[in-house]
C-alpha cells in the first residue's frame, strides 16, 4: 500500500517543511509494516513536493497512524497535504533493480 500526498510549499518555508517531513518519516518507519518512504521535489517547480511511504497493507498503514507521537507529529503535516486527489493507493506493479516487474493482485477487488 502507498500513501502518496503532494505539497505545494513557498522556498522560505522548505527548511521548516522538510524537518518535519522528516521526523514523520522517521515515525511511520519505526511502526511495523512500514516499508520506508521517501521526500521528493519536482524538478519543474520547485515549490512542489510529494511524501511517498510505503506499508504491507492497508491495516498496516491505518495501525501506523494510531501511536500518539505519529498523530503529534504526522497527521499535522499531513493535513496540509493536497486533497485533491486521492493519497491512498494499492501496488499493483512492483520491480527491483535489474529485476523484472512482478504484478500484484487487488485488495480491494475479488
Amino acid at each position: 500500500m502507498l500513501l502518496v500526498c503532494r505539497f505545494t510549499v513557498s522556498p522560505s518555508r522548505v527548511p521548516e517543511f522538510t524537518g518535519r517531513a522528516a521526523r514523520a518519516l522517521e515515525l511511520l518507519a519505526a511502526q511495523p509494516g512500514c516499508r520506508g518512504g521517501e521526500l521528493g521535489c519536482a524538478i519543474e517547480d520547485a515549490a512542489q513536493w510529494v511524501l511517498v511511504v510505503r506499508f504491507d497493507s492497508v491495516d498496516a498503514y491505518r495501525r501506523a497512524l494510531g501511536p500518539f507521537e505519529v498523530r503529534e507529529h504526522v497527521h499535522p503535516l499531513l493535513a496540509e497535504a493536497d486533497t485533491t486527489t486521492e493519497s491512498t493507493h494499492e501496488t499493483r506493479l512492483t520491480v527491483a533493480p535489474g529485476g523484472r516487474p512482478e504484478h500484484h493482485p487487488s485488495l480491494l477487488t475479488p
